[in-house]
């Protein structure tokens, strides 16, 4: 298939710059790896299932309405192809042929080893972002999930982890996460929260750029006095128990420094715990693309543009910010590559509603992010048996050996001696955690694929596989 914008990623930032440039005349293919476009925040119950409410699950319906009633205008029109179940695992930019001919590589097919490609002009990485996970004794025992994944299996398939739940860690996903399990039926034995509360106080001026916000975090602490959630602020769990499955955790204080007080430890008997520590930006398909990263994040100019010529960025993978803040970006970047494309000048006037939307998002997306910061000295904690590798089952004690006896100084040298990383996920889950114990900086790892792929699909010919 030849179009002219490939957009990766069908959540709210791939959609609303779908939705903007085919609104100016550029032909567009929403490649996403979920069955349906929504990405995870918008993501939504299977149609056998029968929600007869599922705007129950989510506080942007409304939104999520007029972004599907126009993805599916623009689709009926023909402006739109939306491959759904494509998994991307690299974009490449065709040496020797003309600047702007992209090569999307996707897999399909129920155990994704069918190939497809998708040749574009222009590209935009809408990637979205990921959960960071922070290993301590006890997280891999069965009961134990993230955050996100506790709302991914109430929204997609309207089951809640357990029957008493722990939901613990930092950010404000904890509280849509714990409302939205209470108001499921599910018992919220406590909202456990690392932050100090005094941090929000100090980032007053960014959080008053969005307002609403503020409101809407109010609503979540009326339900969650409704529905007699217990908030522990300042505490974090340091162990979870059981044998075979979850039975409860231990929970403590904090001091102003973010280490464990002695002698503060409590146990809560609960059958689940979803843990969360914040998210990151899905960069991959951006480094292999030879983008800049900065922090973490893909580097954009005001219109959204990478480095790279041809290639943009929006949503999570440039910083997360939350949907309203990706949406934003979405919408400019659409607007930016119809106009690059088509050769008409930039509207000016009609984007600055969105760009001044954008500014003040991010600006609060950044006193958010000093606000709940991953908690200090999280490592001290995590005993030289835990595991910190679950792909290649390393345990923290040979990671501090591989720093301690072999020299090892960075994430790779720990990879290489002690294979933490190796697996499946190529540290894409493991490597915040795997550096945090080996006292490492994390590093930018350039990877030529975004995920693993069939040694069959790279041995095919090039032209196999196109869609």
């Amino acid at each position: 298939m030849r179009t002219d914008l490939a957009v990766i990623g069908a959540g709210p930032a791939g959609l609303a710059a779908a939705l903007a440039a085919a609104a100016r005349g550029v032909r567009v293919t929403l490649v996403d790896a979920g069955p349906e476009a929504g990405g995870q925040f918008y993501r939504q119950p299977a149609a056998g299932l029968g929600a007869r409410r599922p705007g129950a699950l989510h506080h942007q319906w409304r939104t999520w309405k007029r972004l599907r009633e126009g993805l599916d205008r623009h689709i009926a029109a023909g402006r739109i192809v939306h491959l759904a179940d494509h998994h991307v695992w690299c974009v490449e930019r065709r040496s020797g042929h003309a600047p702007g001919d992209f090569a999307v590589h996707a897999l399909l097919g129920p155990e994704q080893n069918e190939p497809a490609v998708v040749r574009a002009t222009a590209v935009l990485l809408a990637t979205g972002g990921y959960e960071r996970v922070l290993p301590f004794p006890g997280w891999t025992l069965p009961g134990v999930v993230t955050a996100g994944g506790a709302q991914a299996m109430l929204k997609g398939g309207l089951v809640v982890p357990g029957q008493r739940v722990v939901v613990a860690g930092t950010g404000p996903l904890l509280l849509p996460v714990a409302t939205g399990l209470a108001a499921a039926g599910t018992t919220v034995a406590a909202l456990v929260e690392s932050a100090d509360p005094r941090l929000l106080a100090r980032q007053a001026r960014g959080l008053a750029a969005e307002p609403g916000k503020a409101v809407e975090a109010a609503g979540y602490g009326v339900r969650l006095l409704r529905h007699r959630v217990r908030v522990l602020v300042r505490h974090t769990v340091v162990e979870a128990h059981g044998t075979g499955r979850l039975t409860g955790v231990t929970v403590a204080s904090l001091d102003a420094d973010g280490r464990v007080r002695a002698g503060t430890g409590r146990r809560i008997p609960c059958d689940s715990l979803a843990v969360g520590h914040g998210m990151l930006p899905h960069t991959e398909l951006a480094e292999t693309l030879g983008c800049r990263v900065d922090g973490g994040r893909v580097h954009v100019d005001e219109e959204q543009r990478t480095d790279v010529p041809g290639v943009w960025a929006a949503g999570e993978a440039t910083g997360v910010g939350g949907a309203g803040l990706a949406l934003a970006e979405g919408h400019l970047a659409g607007r930016s590559i119809a106009a690059r494309l088509t050769g008409a000048r930039p509207d000016e006037h009609g984007g600055k509603r969105a760009a001044a939307s954008r500014a003040a998002l991010r600006r609060f997306a950044d006193a958010l992010d000093h606000a709940y910061p991953p908690r200090a000295h999280w490592a001290e904690q995590v005993t030289d048996e835990t595991v910190v590798c679950r792909c290649e089952e390393v345990r923290a004690g040979a990671v501090r050996e591989a720093v301690r006896d072999l020299g090892a100084g960075d994430p790779r040298t720990v990879k290489l001696l002690t294979r933490a990383g190796m697996g499946w996920c190529q540290g894409r889950m493991c490597g915040p955690a795997v550096a945090g114990v080996a006292g490492c900086p994390e590093t930018v790892t350039r990877r030529p694929f975004a995920r693993p792929v069939p040694l069959g699909v790279l041995a095919r010919e090039p032209g196999e596989g196109q869609v």
